[in-house]
C-alpha cells in the first residue's frame, strides 16, 4: 500500500481503517473550508492542496496524521504548536487525540496568503 500510488485524494483515503479515514476527512475538510480558492491534488503520493505552489500536503502515519505546510507553516506557528511533535517542515498530530481544526486552518490560510505574496511578488518583477 505504502508504495501505490493514489491517483485521486478519494483513493488514498479508501486505503485507511474507517478511524484514520475519519480524521483525514476532518483534516479534508478543514483545509478546503480555509481555503477554498486551492486545488486538491496528489503530490509525493499524498493528498496536497495548490494555488500558485503546493501549500499545504498531509498524510496518515501508523500513530499520527502528518501535516506538512512547508517551514514557513511550522516556524510562523511554534508556539500554538507546543506540545506537537514538529520538524522544519512537518507537524505530528497524535491519532489518540482531536484534531486541532482551527490552527490547521489557521496554517492554511496562512500558507495561501503567503504563496499569493510570493506570486504577486514575481509578477511585479516581471
Amino acid at each position: 500500500m505504502m508504495n501505490a500510488k493514489p491517483s485521486s485524494v478519494e483513493e488514498y483515503l479508501s486505503w485507511f481503517s474507517p478511524e484514520v479515514r475519519e480524521k483525514l476527512e476532518q483534516m479534508r475538510e478543514a483545509i478546503h473550508k480555509a481555503i477554498p480558492k486551492a486545488k486538491e491534488v496528489i503530490s509525493y503520493s499524498m493528498p496536497a492542496y495548490k494555488t500558485t505552489e503546493v501549500l499545504v500536503y498531509f498524510t496518515a502515519a501508523k500513530k499520527h496524521i502528518g501535516f506538512y505546510p512547508t517551514n514557513s507553516g511550522v516556524s510562523e506557528f511554534k508556539k500554538e504548536l507546543e506540545g506537537f511533535v514538529t520538524s522544519k517542515g512537518a507537524i505530528q498530530f497524535p491519532l489518540n487525540k482531536p484534531l486541532p481544526l482551527d490552527l490547521i486552518s489557521a496554517i492554511s490560510q496562512f500558507r495561501a496568503a503567503e504563496a499569493e505574496a510570493k506570486a504577486e511578488l514575481k509578477m511585479k518583477k516581471k
